[in-house]
């Protein structure tokens, strides 16, 4: 018996490439298209939370959907996912020599609806920056669209000086958190 039909709710090729190395591939990949404007006074846990749950069920779709977000926060303050360069220069001037946090959701709704939810939380430290590495990384134009301003699987990497926590939660799925989720939903995984 296969497993069980799964749309993946994010338009991620990051998100998709993990799911793979679960041995997995969505059987459809529908994105959520939400307003993912953070809540007043709403910190940055319960944000990416909020943000799976309502992917996950913004998504019609028959089976099983795979949701989550990916938020990186310095103390209370959420990270945008940067379109601008000036955005991405902040973020990361704000990051330089100190840790933030990246927190992602991953979320399954179920057939009946139902959700169960997973939260990865890491703690990355990057280096003191200088302004010609700041200028350096933004020109390779990683940084678009990226929660922080920066992608951990591309240069960025050379930027950190340690993780505590999920490299792939960074990346965008936490795929021990996701694992747990599918084999319990009685997706055949090794």
């Amino acid at each position: 018996m296969g497993s069980p039909h799964l749309t993946l709710a994010s338009a991620s090729p990051r998100r998709r490439e993990l799911l793979g190395r679960l041995g997995l591939t969505p059987d459809a990949v529908s994105p959520a298209d939400i307003d993912e404007t953070p809540l007043p006074g709403e910190l940055p846990r319960a944000y990416a939370l909020r943000m799976g749950r309502e992917k996950a069920l913004a998504v019609d779709a028959p089976g099983h959907v795979l949701a989550g977000d990916t938020v990186v926060a310095v103390g209370r303050r959420i990270l945008p996912k940067t379109e601008t360069e000036a955005e991405a220069r902040v973020c990361l001037a704000l990051m330089s020599g100190r840790r933030h946090q990246v927190l992602s959701s991953v979320v399954l709704r179920g057939p009946d609806g139902g959700l169960r939810t997973r939260l990865s939380e890491t703690v990355v430290h990057f280096k003191r920056l200088s302004h010609e590495e700041i200028a350096a990384y933004l020109a390779s134009d990683e940084w678009r669209g990226k929660a922080g301003g920066y992608a951990i699987q591309g240069a960025a990497e050379g930027l950190i000086e340690w993780i505590r926590g999920s490299h792939s939660g960074v990346m965008g799925l936490p795929l021990y958190e996701t694992r747990l989720l599918l084999k319990a939903a009685g997706f055949s995984i090794g």
